[in-house]
This record gives C-alpha cells, structure tokens and sequence, in this order.
C-alpha cells in the first residue's frame, strides 16, 4: 500500500521517498487548498510546519531592512518549504508564501524532525533537494547581476511552466516586478518584447506560453543549471 501510495503522490519529493520513508511522514501529512498570499514562512519566526507542494507555487522571498523585497526562490510540486528545519535550524530570514494558487501536504515541523531522527535515508534525500534549492537560488543572483530583463523573465516562466500544469500562468504585474527586481513598467517592457517574438500571450493577470522552446533559446543559459541539479539528485 506505502509503494502505490508513494507512485500516486503529487508532489515529486515525496515520490521519490522510498515506501519505508514515506510512512514515516504519511501519517502527519495533512492536504490543504494553498489560497493565494497564503502565509508559510515569516522572516525570523519559528517554522511551525513545513509543506509539501502538490500544485501551484510558493514564493520565497528575501526582505532588507528597508523593506525591500525580492524573490529569491521558487518551490512547486518538484519540491518543499522548511529548508531550514532540514539543516537543523528554526527559522530562515526570508518569507515563504504562495504566489499561484494551489495545493499541498502540510506536517509539523517536529514531526519531521522527528522522522528525519529516525531514518538517516529520509534526511539525505531532504538534503539532497535543499542543496538543489540552493543552486538554484545561486543561479537567480547571477541572472539578476548579468542577464538582461527579457532573458531572466524567459527564465522565470520556464521555471514556473515546469511547476504547472498546463500553458496558463496566473501571474499579476505587482508579482513579476517582485520577480525581477524592477518596476512595473520594466515588467511591461519585458512581456511585450516577448510577446512581439510570439512566445507568450500577455493577458491581465494571466502569462500563456505560446512556445517554450523559443522561451529557451531566449532564456539561454540562464536557465537549465538548477533543473539539470535537481534532475542529478533527486530523479
């Protein structure tokens, strides 16, 4: 029953746990409609539980004191918030929370760590995808510092494409701007561009993928270092 229910799961972390693993977390999972703005993380607060996305994206966001922010990560249905409780800490100085609507698992940050304590297999495969979140966190500060606008929005609708289903994005101006690091009309700029090469539709509140090779090509290498991690690692 553990396998079956391992090969039914969404969410592609928890799919790759062996039957063993699994049943340590399965019996805390709790699944959830995750609603836009919904909270997981708050910058220097006490993680309470840790989610495992099925569908939709989570944001993760880094706040200067200023009150600067900035997104610095994204997690889907490859991957799970609580970085930080799985290298042993408590909380992280950046916020999680959703930015597409979807679902999830939810557990108790105890009861992992409680399940990582008791199976060493269970923590490194957790390990094995913080350090793919890290690469690809890395990957965001050197397209932020050297690719053009066009070529870092190419890669951020690559990135959200893998973690949907389908062609449609629900994404908003305010949250691109986020995104990228700039203005709105930044934002505007970069989607028409795109949009003038035929590879997305822009509509309000929505981006559609018209050609996700082309996308690539505009991406270039961007785009494809964290997929080829993650793919190395995780499966």
């Amino acid at each position: 029953m553990l396998a079956a229910s391992s090969s039914r799961q969404r969410n592609r972390l928890l799919a790759a746990l062996s039957p063993a693993d699994l049943g340590l977390l399965q019996p805390h999972l709790d699944s959830l409609t995750l609603k836009l703005r919904h909270d997981m993380e708050r910058p220097h607060k006490r993680i309470q539980d840790v989610y495992f996305m099925d569908a939709g994206i989570a944001s993760v966001v880094a706040v200067q004191s200023d009150g600067t922010r900035v997104e610095v990560g994204l997690i889907g249905r490859e991957g799970m918030t609580g970085t930080a409780v799985v290298l042993g800490d408590s909380q992280s100085p950046h916020e999680t929370y959703i930015q597409v609507a979807g679902e999830g698992q939810r557990i108790a940050a105890g009861e992992l760590r409680n399940a990582m304590q008791a199976s060493e297999s269970l923590h490194g495969l957790l390990l094995k995808y913080v350090q793919a979140f890290m690469v690809q966190t890395a990957h965001t500060a050197i397209a932020n510092a050297r690719a053009k606008l066009d070529e870092r929005l190419s890669r951020w609708i690559l990135m959200a494409h893998d973690r949907i289903a389908g062609n449609k994005l629900a994404l908003t101006h305010e949250f691109l701007a986020l995104m990228l690091g700039v203005r709105r009309a930044g934002v505007t700029e970069a989607l028409q561009s795109l949009s003038r090469q035929k590879l997305i539709e822009a509509r309000r509140g929505e981006v559609v993928v018209l050609n996700r090779q082309g996308i690539m090509r505009r991406a270039g290498s961007s785009y494809g270092s964290p997929e080829a991690e993650y793919r190395r690692l995780i499966g």
